[in-house]
C-alpha cells in the first residue's frame, strides 16, 4: 500500500527548466523502484526515468543528457530535474513506484513547454 503525490508541473518556455517532486507514503520501506512516466495526448504512456534501490538509473533515449532523476534527503522523496525542455516534452507526468510486485501511480502533473 503506497500513495504517491507529485507536484511541480507548469508552463515553461522551450529551453527552460522545471523540477518535479514526488512524495511517497504508506509502506515506503517496501518500495523497490521509484520512477517517472509521461503521457502526451494521443500517445502511449512511456517511461521517462527510473531509480531502483541501489542507485542504478535508466532514462528514455529522448531525455538522456537533459533530465536527471534523484532522491531527496528524505528517503521517500524523488525528483525529476528537467533541463533544456522541448515542446515535445509536453505531457502529463506521473510518479510511479514498484512495491512487492505491484505498481502504484500518482495523480499526474501537467508539463507544457511552449515554443
Amino acid at each position: 500500500q503506497v500513495q504517491l503525490v507529485e507536484s511541480g508541473g507548469g508552463l515553461v518556455q522551450a529551453g527552460g527548466s522545471l523540477r518535479l517532486s514526488c512524495v511517497a507514503s504508506g509502506s515506503i520501506f517496501s518500495i523497490d523502484l521509484l520512477g517517472w512516466y509521461r503521457q502526451a495526448p494521443g500517445k502511449q504512456r512511456e517511461l521517462v526515468a527510473a531509480l531502483p534501490r541501489g542507485g542504478t538509473t535508466n532514462y528514455a533515449d529522448s531525455v538522456k543528457g537533459r533530465f536527471i532523476i534523484s532522491r531527496g534527503n528524505a528517503e521517500n522523496t524523488v525528483y525529476l530535474q528537467m533541463n533544456s525542455l522541448k515542446p515535445e516534452d509536453t505531457a502529463v507526468y506521473y510518479c510511479t513506484a514498484l512495491s512487492r510486485a505491484r505498481v502504484y501511480w500518482g495523480q499526474g502533473t501537467q508539463v507544457t513547454v511552449s515554443s
